[in-house]
């Protein structure tokens, strides 16, 4: 099954790659797997061990991850949209604007210096919406629709994909106690 996971998460990674986002976690799973099942075909206690710590380790950060994935409700996300805008440069913000055919992030009317900021971010716009003379939608509202369903789907696969984890934890628990049926039963294990 991990096997399966970190290929999976290998092609999402080099799907991502398109649009600039590194990965190596499906690169680490599929080794972590391989390590299992050497460790499982060999009896070889030492290789199971290792397996066993850093799967628990893994499930513990996957855990964490995907319960704060769960979590995180629209307003947190606009705060972390609105912290994350004001730190994107100009051409970033350009560069979201046309891609999503949006224009500035959220009109926060409460807060002079957000208004401040989605006024001059709008005069700047470049995006067709505004070009072709019509309503543009705001970029926070468009990202906030998707991101919100976007977390919650990698809420839910992550948090069932921890379980799978621990049932790995415990069946190298089982097989790394196990004994070699080639082994010779006189020799000292």
């Amino acid at each position: 099954v991990f096997q399966l996971v970190g290929l999976l998460l290998i092609g999402v990674a080099a799907w991502g790659k398109s649009f600039g986002i590194p990965s190596t976690v499906g690169v680490f799973l599929l080794l972590i797997a391989i390590v299992g099942l050497i460790g499982a075909i060999n009896h070889h206690q030492v290789m199971l061990f290792f397996y066993m710590v850093i799967l628990g380790l893994v499930f513990l950060f996957q855990l964490g991850v995907s319960c704060s994935c769960l979590a995180l409700n629209t307003s947190r996300q606009e705060r972390l949209f609105t912290a994350a805008w004001n730190i994107l440069g100009n051409s970033t913000r350009k560069d979201i604007e046309v891609k999503l055919n949006c224009c500035g992030l959220l009109n926060n009317t409460s807060d002079a210096l957000a208004m401040q900021t989605f006024q001059a971010d709008y005069s700047a716009c470049k995006a067709v919406c505004k070009v072709n003379m019509t309503r543009c939608p705001k970029c926070g509202e468009k990202m906030l629709k998707h991101s919100d369903e976007a977390l919650k789907i990698l809420g839910g696969v992550g948090l069932f994909f921890s379980f799978t984890e621990i049932l790995g934890v415990l069946l190298a628990m089982r097989y790394r106690n196990q004994k070699d049926p080639r082994a010779n039963p006189s020799a000292f294990l």
